[in-house]
């Protein structure tokens, strides 16, 4: 009896350390707010990306489950001293992404992308990094994304996008029926 006394008390205090844990690594309002600033600032005016204009996109939203996937990969990479969109085990942005559950899964359309940056010790910093860079630069100006999440950890930075479009009315209507199917390309 004492055996799972114990066992149970291990439970609920591993289970409120979770979070614990979990709550301290979520990013201030603050933080958001200035990385939403920075982006959408210029997606709203367009801009070139290298010699390639990339013309005015839809303003980013906040996404939880992007900042965690984030948060894992920067951490990942400060712990284990490694800097690649690849994780040492192997692990994709995707993998990463549906990981913590965010998927295709209902949705009519999907896009996900990853800026990662080393060194930076500001917003201000890492940003300006990205928007030099052509690529970096491509995936902040993508009209597909349309969620970000970013995270920061021992100056490893992490932002991930994602792009998802619900399917319509109409849509929902006809495949309730049967009369339309989604056929998913592996």
């Amino acid at each position: 009896m004492k055996d799972i006394f114990r066992g149970i008390l291990t439970l609920i205090t591993l289970f409120y350390s979770a979070i614990s844990y979990s709550q301290q690594t979520v990013s201030t309002p603050q933080f958001r707010r200035e990385f939403l600033k920075e982006i959408n600032h210029v997606r709203q005016r367009g801009c070139n990306c290298g010699i390639t204009y990339m013309p005015p996109a839809p303003p980013l939203v906040w996404n939880d489950q992007l900042e965690i996937a984030a948060l894992g990969h920067a951490r990942d990479m400060a712990l284990n001293n490694y800097f690649s969109h690849t994780s040492r085990d192997g692990r994709t942005m995707k993998d990463r992404m549906a990981a913590i559950g965010y998927t295709m899964t209902g949705f009519r359309s999907f896009a996900i992308g990853e800026n990662i940056a080393m060194g930076q010790e500001s917003i201000a910093e890492v940003m300006g990094g990205w928007f030099k860079s052509t690529g970096h630069c491509k995936n902040l100006m993508n009209p597909d994304f349309r969620e970000v999440g970013v995270a920061e950890y021992n100056n490893y930075w992490v932002q991930d996008f994602g792009g998802r479009e619900p399917f319509t009315a109409a849509q929902q209507k006809l495949m309730k029926s049967g009369r339309y199917r989604i056929i998913q390309k592996q």
